[in-house]
């Protein structure tokens, strides 16, 4: 277990006992638990668009991003909102077919965060893809089995260490950095963590929206192999970066994804769509940004995004209120609702009926589809800002002191 997972427990025993609590401890969700693996849907909440409403957009997207002119579930789900496909596929198309990351050991990062975030779909279609390059079948199994497993050499086995300390702590320790950063280049290494980064965003946005495996791919996540994760507490943040921001003009998060100039530009439509596309309130927007970055301990994303980046006090977002959470005194009930999805995403990589419900209430299609995306990206840029050890910079305005209630 955790530490923060220890929090969790002591601050449920003391309201239980009906002892004082620390608003600290009640305001950080439990964090993903490496005993209870993630459940998905078996029906969808968005039906995939059926290719008797698509236009010629959709065909163009479709005959860009499938390959080979066919649309899976995946990708019909995501064309109910074209903007979407535009901001998630070009990523997506990089990591699986242009990264610095081999074939092989990129299809055991997709299948061990598949198998992290319990998501069906990912794991079918990537347990072809990773046969078609030589990955066997017991092999695959025991992608399942994790990385104390028999049988992976060590390169392979930090790999697997890598995803399992990104989706449990947000963060990879510096044993594990090290032992890739001895083989890997830059870039490389950034590839590495952004495959997981990214396909931990496409499991936790199809697992919420449903989205099932296709027919024609029969794998389905082995039911017999105990879900298992045992990685170490996280460590304290770093206080110097491991990757130093190119020098120049620009905030520092853009100047450290800059060492990789290919990443970052199919990594920018990603974040584009939340920030100049999507149509939810700029409120809304910071209020899931702000709470992300909260749950993942993502400091610097939490000060670019209170300060010059997000503002978010001139949206009418109190990052105090953000921090504290849905319990919060005089929490309204949609804001409570908006901070229960990031939660959920966060521990479960999954969206409770019950959530789903009350923001479908409120939101239409686009919306609730915007909603699911936004923490969802940005978990995964809390997790590259605490792997990469990006720096708060001057005038940056950290975490708040919580009060106590």
């Amino acid at each position: 277990m955790t530490s923060r997972a220890v929090v969790a427990v002591l601050w449920f025993a003391l309201v239980c006992a009906g002892g004082p609590t620390d608003v600290a401890a009640q305001a950080l969700p439990e964090p993903p638990r490496g005993d209870r693996r993630p459940v998905g849907l078996s029906v969808p909440r968005i039906a995939p668009l059926p290719e008797t409403d698509w236009t010629d957009r959709h065909r163009a997207l479709v005959e860009r991003y499938s390959g080979d002119g066919r649309a899976d579930n995946q990708l019909r789900t995501l064309l109910n909102v074209p903007e979407i496909v535009e901001g998630l596929m070009p990523f997506t198309v990089y990591l699986t077919g242009s990264s610095t990351v081999p074939a092989r050991q990129r299809e055991l990062l997709i299948l061990r965060t598949a198998w992290l975030c319990g998501n069906e779909p990912l794991w079918a279609t990537h347990a072809a893809r990773a046969r078609a390059q030589g990955v066997t079948a017991a092999e695959i199994r025991r992608v399942a089995q994790g990385p104390d497993a028999a049988g992976w050499n060590a390169e392979e086995r930090a790999l697997l260490q890598v995803a399992d300390q990104l989706y449990v702590n947000s963060s990879v320790t510096d044993a594990t950095w090290a032992a890739l950063a001895a083989r890997y280049d830059e870039h490389r290494l950034m590839d590495t963590v952004e495959t997981v980064n990214h396909f931990t965003v496409l499991s936790m946005i199809y697992s919420a929206f449903g989205v099932q495996p296709d027919a024609d791919t029969p794998d389905r996540l082995p039911t017999d192999v105990p879900y298992r994760i045992v990685v170490p507490d996280r460590e304290s943040p770093l206080t110097a970066a491991r990757l130093d921001p190119l020098e120049g003009t620009g905030i520092a998060v853009t100047r450290t994804f800059a060492r990789h100039p290919d990443l970052a530009q199919r990594r920018g439509p990603r974040a584009r769509y939340i920030n100049s596309v999507s149509p939810l309130t700029p409120r809304h927007r910071e209020m899931l940004i702000l709470r992300i970055g909260w749950d993942c301990q993502a400091e610097y994303e939490w000060a670019k995004h209170v300060g010059t980046v997000g503002r978010a006090r001139q949206r009418g977002v109190d990052p105090v209120a953000v921090a504290e959470g849905p319990g919060a005194p005089g929490v309204a009930d949609f804001d409570a609702t908006l901070y229960r999805l990031v939660d959920e995403l966060y521990r479960d990589a999954m969206v409770s009926d019950a959530t789903w419900a009350a923001l479908t209430v409120r939101y239409d299609l686009v919306e609730t589809m915007s909603a699911v995306y936004t923490p969802s990206s940005y978990r995964a840029t809390s997790m590259s800002l605490n792997t990469y050890g990006v720096q708060l910079e001057q005038g940056d305005e950290g975490f708040p002191e919580l009060p106590r209630r």
